[in-house]
């Protein structure tokens, strides 16, 4: 049975977006993501700030949207490319699959290469099994519908929403 450890809340200006963590079965995936989140990750480039201390994802946005699919963040620079300075190993759990909706989980280029980029999906994608670390998932039907919203918001041809979606801050309760 999967249980939350923790709780996070992204304050957007959208909405707030309630997620369950789940760090018994992806401690290092919820540790980094939550000391992140505080500011108290010893990460090696620029916040979304540009500041070199202090919460990571306090004003990044949501750079990548595809809807009826995820919406991905995580990124200080807000291009895709960005990242804390580190990268991690992967946490995948039989518990934890891509089988529903509204699941966190980390963005990546490949084995590994986990870092501060996340998305949540918005449909079941099976195909990202043991692929990327899920970590945690939406935890009431009003975030939720937060999070459907930003999926179905306009983007452009590189799926980058056209008003931008931001991360004003994350907010953890333990």
């Amino acid at each position: 049975m999967t249980a939350k450890t923790a709780t996070a809340i992204l304050h957007t200006n959208r909405g707030d977006i309630s997620i369950d963590l789940f760090g018994n079965h992806a401690p290092k995936t919820v540790e980094n993501f939550v000391t992140l989140a505080d500011g108290s990750a010893d990460y090696k480039t620029e916040n979304a700030k540009g500041e070199s201390e202090g919460p990571f994802y306090d004003g990044a946005v949501f750079h990548r949207v595809i809807d009826g699919f995820m919406i991905q963040g995580g990124d200080p620079t807000g291009t895709g490319r960005g990242g804390p300075g580190y990268m991690f190993a992967d946490e995948f759990h039989p518990e934890l699959q891509f089988d529903r909706p509204f699941l966190l989980a980390m963005a990546n280029a490949g084995p590994g290469t986990n870092g501060s980029q996340f998305f949540i999906t918005v449909a079941p994608t099976p195909h990202l099994n043991n692929h990327h670390t899920i970590f945690g998932e939406v935890s009431d039907a009003a975030s939720q519908k937060v999070v459907v919203d930003i999926a179905g918001t306009k983007t452009d041809r590189m799926d980058r929403l056209v008003e931008p979606v931001v991360i004003e801050s994350v907010e953890i309760k333990e």
